[in-house]
């Protein structure tokens, strides 16, 4: 399989459009994590909210427990603050549920802000590369010779813009016809240099 073009521009300019879509995937990977960073910070009040009704609830518990063994009131006296240590538990589970929706939406939002961008373009960039990589490991089986320069000659004059074939010459199917060695060879080198492939060299 052929991945880049062997004529040096060209080349250059695609070993340049991978590092610009390997660099745009990395600083919007990097774009994700400090979106998710960024977002995770919101769950602050949450967590504090948890520990608040955590210390509060086993403050209550502790209380409850110490006036649990008074003598006649023992019960009554601690029912309130076991009460009390329930609305901290009810705090606390608050809180981390509050903890737990963030921490989701900060994946959400992170994963989104990455991925989006870079799908999109190195979506792009596969199919155009696929693109190439098909039809110039075509063409590379196809040419190995100036004889087979006619079947690129011919399809030259099917996909190649009409102002370019009027530069080569002003009749390219009549010079087609007559098997023109030289213009044959002008719209076949064409065609193969549109692949991103060298024309074969001239035999004697």
């Amino acid at each position: 399989m052929t991945f880049y073009a062997q004529l040096p521009a060209r080349r250059a300019l695609q070993v340049a459009s991978d590092a610009g879509v390997v660099l745009w995937c990395v600083l919007w990977a990097w774009a994700g994590r400090l979106v998710h960073a960024q977002t995770l910070a919101l769950a602050g009040p949450g967590r504090r909210l948890t520990a608040a009704g955590e210390g509060f609830g086993d403050t209550m518990t502790r209380a409850a427990t110490s006036v649990d063994d008074l003598p006649v009131l023992g019960d009554r006296v601690a029912e309130p603050f076991r009460t009390a240590a329930g609305t901290g538990t009810d705090l606390a589970t608050t809180g981390r549920d509050l903890v737990a929706a963030v921490e989701r939406l900060a994946l959400v939002l992170g994963w989104t802000t990455a991925l989006v961008p870079i799908l999109l373009v190195a979506g792009a960039w596969a199919l155009a590369r696929g693109r190439f990589v098909r039809r110039t490991t075509a063409a590379r089986h196809l040419v190995d010779a100036d004889a087979d320069l006619d079947l690129f000659a011919l399809r030259a004059m099917t996909t190649q813009p009409m102002h370019v074939l009027a530069r080569i010459t002003d009749d390219p199917v009549g010079a087609w016809r007559r098997r023109d060695a030289r213009l044959i060879r002008e719209l076949g080198s064409l065609e193969l240099r549109a692949a991103g492939l060298r024309p074969p060299r001239v035999t004697p």
